[in-house]
């Protein structure tokens, strides 16, 4: 039987420029890859916003920003696998975070950047999922303004 991953993703926008990441290439799974920040909801979370509460956690250790639980928006969800591992991959986007945003630990982010739409969808280390939770997440924007 196959296990669920839960994985939070935050997409940070700031001046029409979105918070990317190129992930270490010491990293298990993508390294190199350009992609928003986040990582995995810890098992056994009995928390009402457990979902927040690792977006919270996963900017501030990955790239040194904070947000508040309602600063963040839900974008979308979707699944993929890795091995036998199935990922629940849940975005969220945020236009409120604070702070400069560094790479905290290089064994896992080599790399930040705030870069344009039209950068994001041309770089060739982006996935074809971070592309549509991009796409989504600009839709959301503009329905909200």
């Amino acid at each position: 039987m196959a296990d669920t991953v839960v994985n939070i993703e935050v997409i940070v926008v700031r001046n029409d420029r979105f918070l990317t990441i190129v992930r270490s290439a010491d990293e298990e799974f993508g390294g190199g890859w350009l992609c928003f920040p986040g990582g995995k909801l810890d098992p056994g979370t009995a928390d009402p916003d457990a979902i927040e509460a690792t977006a919270q956690r996963e900017l501030r250790e990955e790239v040194g920003l904070e947000v508040a639980i309602d600063g963040l928006i839900y974008v979308e969800s979707h699944t993929f696998m890795i091995g036998n591992e199935t990922i629940l991959d849940i975005v969220m986007m945020t236009e409120t975070a604070t702070g400069e945003a560094v790479a905290r630990d290089p064994a896992e982010v080599a790399e930040v950047l705030w870069l344009t739409e039209d950068e994001i969808m041309d770089d060739p280390r982006v996935q074809s999922w971070t592309r549509e939770s991009l796409r989504r997440a600009i839709a959301r924007r503009c329905r909200a303004r």
